[in-house]
């Protein structure tokens, strides 16, 4: 998968040439950026079945009457006004999977913030290769933040929670 760096980086020169499309695809993963005359698109469809491929269209010659700025439709990082969470532990993924909070979509998940928890509570469950691996806390104390949502791919060493202990 594409980082949004490597995203930004395509689009400064797609910007620079003359190409008014482009398509990247690997690993079931589609990124597509279009250039029209005031924007750029963004798309991600969730699986592609083909295999790896990358294919650029030339924009038909035609004068250019005002330059914009390009805009990103989506993957743009968002700034926020996020205050900073006291913590003293961070609960990481040991693995790569999908993250989930509940143990099945109509259960109630197994933590919240403000949720106390011991060393042996079950925390989440990360899903890989078709295993459900609960995620234990592994201190006493307190969640103070959810740093995944449910349903997230989720990488090695990603923090998952914060704990105040």
């Amino acid at each position: 998968m594409l980082k949004i760096e490597e995203i930004q980086e395509i689009i400064k020169l797609i910007d620079k040439s003359s190409i008014n499309e482009f398509i990247y695809e690997t690993n079931g993963t589609s990124v597509t950026v279009k250039k029209s005359a005031d924007e750029y698109t963004i798309q991600q469809p969730a699986a592609v079945t083909a295999p790896p491929v990358i294919q650029q269209i030339e924009k038909p010659a035609e004068p250019v009457v005002q330059e914009q700025a390009p805009q990103i439709a989506a993957a743009e990082p968002a700034t926020s006004t996020k205050k900073t969470v006291d913590y003293d532990y961070e609960i990481v993924s040991p693995m790569v999977g999908t993250l989930y909070h509940a143990s099945s979509p109509d259960s109630d998940p197994f933590v919240q913030i403000g949720t106390k928890v011991s060393s042996n509570t079950t925390v989440c469950i990360v899903e890989a290769m078709k295993l459900f691996n609960e995620i234990e806390a592994e201190v006493d104390g307190e969640i103070v933040e959810i740093l995944a949502e449910d349903g997230e791919l989720v990488e090695f060493g990603q923090p998952l929670f914060r704990v105040k202990k």
